[in-house]
């Protein structure tokens, strides 16, 4: 089986755990400072905060900004669950712009309409690895006086006009098992904004500065230096994962470029997509049996995955939800219907790729 994901740590990672384990120093110390430091230096930012995993970065990015009862966060309907509950957990009123079916991100236009006195934030989703409109997005925010904060879970590396994604304002990542660079679990923080760094390293050491020395409410989102050791060494040789996800993926829309009805995705000028997920959107007529497009794609030994069933609202427990203001977002209704994700790891070789795509012909055709 090709698998959609697929995690190879070399000796290096082995190494380094062991060398922390026999430090006796497992807790947050300088493998933690480490890997911030190696991570700034990707994504182009001054300040690198490691937290203890994804959606608690996005809580903490969105808790600094001192939200009062009332304040709106303009998201992603298009993204995992991990948004909307890092906005609902910090207290936010959740609105939804809708996507743009040429990156599958938030849709700047869309945004604008709904800006008003209690907005806040928008957080932007850089969906699969490429980021959103960034250019549209910082202007909006900078004429409104907004705080831009970026879900760029799925996008270390990736870059719009040549700045990083994380780097146009508040950056919040994901280190989970599946992202492209991991540490099983973690997230991480990126600003060049001296002060909102301060503040978000005093919260994550439950609001002290120093031992005892509290200064805010706070919570306990520290990583450890045994999952900062897991990601340091990837470091490293991330740029190469980068560039085998690239080939990979450029390999996919050769093959796949033909298909009758099939829309593949697409790097958009300007922008530096990272390809942490491979995702179609299926001709509508096979739409319906999308289910059953993954169970034979697996009959015939190629992983895929559904990445998003559903758009983020459309379940009862948020549909009722006093926080959830529902929207109307016919493009992420019609993407969610008809997605699919393709293996487009490091791990494939050329046969593997090559097995993906005409496997997908194959049922497709059927």
């Amino acid at each position: 089986m090709i698998p959609i994901s697929q995690l190879r740590l070399g000796t290096a990672v082995e190494d380094k755990v062991l060398q922390v384990v026999r430090s006796g120093m497992i807790a947050q110390g300088p493998v933690v400072a480490e890997l911030e430091r190696g991570f700034a230096d990707i994504v182009g930012a001054e300040h690198a905060i490691a937290v203890n995993n994804g959606t608690t970065a996005l809580v903490a990015a969105l808790e600094v900004l001192d939200l009062q009862p009332g304040d709106e966060v303009i998201t992603s309907p298009f993204t995992f669950v991990a948004t909307l509950n890092a906005i609902i957990e910090a207290g936010a009123v959740v609105r939804f712009g809708d996507i743009s079916t040429a990156d599958y991100n938030l849709d700047a236009a869309s945004v604008a309409q709904l800006v008003g006195p209690r907005t806040r934030a928008v957080l932007p989703v850089h969906l699969y690895g490429q980021t959103a409109d960034m250019a549209a997005f910082a202007e909006l925010t900078a004429s409104h006086d907004l705080a831009l904060v970026e879900d760029a879970a799925q996008a270390l590396g990736a870059s719009f006009d040549g700045k990083g994604a994380g780097s146009f304002g508040t950056g919040c990542f994901s280190l989970y098992a599946t992202k492209n660079l991991t540490s099983g679990e973690g997230g991480m923080i990126t600003t060049n904004d001296a002060a909102t760094a301060d503040r978000l390293r005093v919260l994550r050491n439950q609001g002290m500065r120093q031992r005892y020395q509290y200064e805010m409410p706070g919570h306990n989102y520290r990583m450890t230096d045994l999952q900062a050791a897991v990601a340091v060494p990837q470091l490293t040789t991330y740029p190469e994962q980068v560039k085998a996800r690239v080939v990979n993926a450029a390999l996919l829309t050769d093959l796949l470029r033909d298909v009758p009805g099939l829309e593949l995705p697409a790097a958009l000028p300007g922008r530096e997509h990272v390809w942490h997920q491979y995702t179609v959107l299926l001709p509508r007529e096979s739409a319906a049996d999308r289910e059953s497009i993954v169970e034979e794609l697996a009959q015939r030994g190629v992983g895929s995955g559904i990445y998003y069933p559903r758009p983020v609202y459309d379940y009862a427990c948020y549909r009722e939800h006093p926080l959830v203001v529902l929207p109307e977002a016919p493009v992420a209704e019609d993407v969610a219907a008809r997605c699919l994700s393709l293996p487009v790891h490091p791990g494939l070789s050329e046969d593997d790729v090559a097995t993906v795509a005409t496997a997908l012909r194959a049922v497709l055709a059927r």
